[in-house]
């Protein structure tokens, strides 16, 4: 899954990304203190700063994993969705529309996204919060990628954004963990989705995209629904709802992976 929305989502937020002053290449301890004096700039603190970039290395193995994307995907989405949705998380979708289902039914009627969409979501990205969600330092992906000069602004804005979760102390610094893009969390919020998006649904005073299942379903809705998602609408290929899901993933392929499991679990639940 990381390979896929990796050469997907790099692009989506290449154009909404400010400039920032920090330049790239050349030594990288230079570049994470020039990166330092912007997060300050920025409104960071000096202790979060100090948390997050003291000592922080490059990862060549990001690099040389980044460096492999070529943007391409050549499954046709036939032989993608039999990869993805089969009757183990079929059946793992809808274990999770009953558990969860007062819960669904407040996010409903907030944000008019419909249950079975958002579980498509969640399976896809980390089988309902029990598989991968990435095993990367966030900070130490995130000053890798910016440093590196093709992507850097994109990286950079990703990298003020992973700061301004840990001050707000929504996630404590150990946890900052997540995937080759500094995904984080159950359904793959890239830091600056985190604060555009994320929802404290459980009331708790953070957003926790890593433990709160309610925070997760919440922002993923959020999300969704500010990009236009009607509830009670189509969303198959062609719809307004499907367009409006680019912001989760560009792929076509993807979203009609998304699509076709939310039927999968409505025709099976």
């Amino acid at each position: 899954m990381h390979r896929l929305r990796l050469a997907v989502c790099l692009s989506a937020f290449i154009a909404a990304t400010p400039a920032f002053a920090a330049r790239c290449g050349g030594d990288f301890n230079t570049f994470v203190q020039n990166m330092s004096a912007e997060a300050a700039n920025a409104g960071i603190s000096q202790a979060t700063i100090a948390q997050a970039l003291g000592g922080v290395q490059q990862d060549y193995g990001v690099l040389a994993f980044n460096r492999r994307q070529r943007g391409t995907f050549t499954k046709t989405f036939e032989q993608y969705v039999a990869t993805r949705v089969g009757p183990g998380r079929i059946n793992g979708g809808r274990a999770m529309l009953r558990r969860y289902a007062p819960l669904f039914s407040s996010i409903e009627a907030k944000y008019g996204v419909p249950r079975q969409i958002l579980v498509a979501i969640w399976g896809l990205e980390s089988d309902f919060g029990k598989g991968d969600m990435g095993k990367l330092p966030v900070f130490r992906v995130l000053a890798t990628m910016s440093h590196d000069c093709r992507r850097t602004e994109l990286f950079q804005g990703e990298l003020l954004a992973a700061l301004q979760i840990l001050q707000r102390g929504d996630l404590p610094y150990h946890e900052m963990i997540g995937a080759y893009a500094g995904e984080i969390g159950q359904t793959q919020f890239l830091p600056s989705s985190y604060i555009k998006y994320g929802v404290d649904f459980d009331g708790d005073g953070r957003v926790d995209l890593r433990h709160s299942v309610a925070d997760v379903l919440a922002s993923t809705a959020n999300l969704l629904h500010t990009n236009g998602f009607k509830m009670g609408a189509p969303y198959g290929e062609g719809s307004a709802n499907f367009e409006a899901m680019r912001e989760w993933n560009h792929a076509v392929i993807y979203r009609k992976t998304i699509a076709y499991f939310a039927d999968q679990l409505v025709a099976r639940f």
